[in-house]
C-alpha cells in the first residue's frame, strides 16, 4: 500500500491557526476536541486501534504552544505542565516529548508510530500539507465549554 493511500485527509477542520497532525500509521476516525484535551491532558493513552499514543508538544513559553493551549485545550500551558509532572511523579504517566520547534514537530510526528502534534496554519492551498503526516483538526462545534 502507498504513502498516499495511507493518508486519509478527511476534511480539514481548522480551530484558529493551530492544525493537529498525526502519524499516518493508524486511521484515528472522530478526532473532535474531547478526545484532543483528553490526549494532551494523557488521560487517552491509545488510539481507538489499539496503538499507543505518542504526544509531542513544543516548549511551554513558545506562543504556539501556548495558543493551543488556550484555543484547543482550554487551559493554561502552567496547568498542564503541572499535571503532566503530578503523572510523572506519581509514576502513572509520562510527558509529552518536548520538540524545538514545528519543522521537528512534523519531522518526528512523521516517523514516530502513534503520533500527534500541533503546528501553526501555513497561508497555502488546502491539502498541500506533508505527505508524510496526516491534518487533523478539530471541530469547533464538538467544544464542550
Amino acid at each position: 500500500m502507498g504513502l498516499l493511500a495511507l493518508i486519509a485527509w478527511c476534511g480539514l477542520v481548522r480551530a484558529g491557526s493551530i492544525e493537529i497532525i498525526t502519524s499516518t500509521d493508524h486511521a484515528a476516525p472522530g478526532l473532535d476536541r474531547a478526545m484532543v484535551r483528553a490526549i494532551f491532558a494523557v488521560r487517552l493513552r491509545e488510539w481507538p486501534d489499539g496503538v499507543p499514543v505518542r504526544v509531542f508538544v513544543l516548549p511551554d513559553g513558545d506562543p504556539l504552544h501556548v495558543e493551543f493551549c488556550r484555543e484547543q485545550l482550554g487551559t493554561f500551558p502552567y496547568v498542564l505542565r503541572a499535571s503532566w509532572d503530578r503523572l510523572v511523579y506519581t509514576g502513572t504517566g509520562i510527558a509529552p516529548e518536548v520538540v524545538a520547534n514545528e519543522k521537528e514537530m512534523r519531522r518526528r510526528v512523521a516517523m514516530t508510530r502513534g503520533a500527534i502534534g500541533y503546528v501553526s496554519v501555513p497561508d497555502r492551498a488546502p491539502g498541500a500539507g506533508d505527505p508524510h503526516t496526516q491534518a487533523r483538526p478539530v471541530p469547533a462545534a464538538m467544544d464542550s465549554r
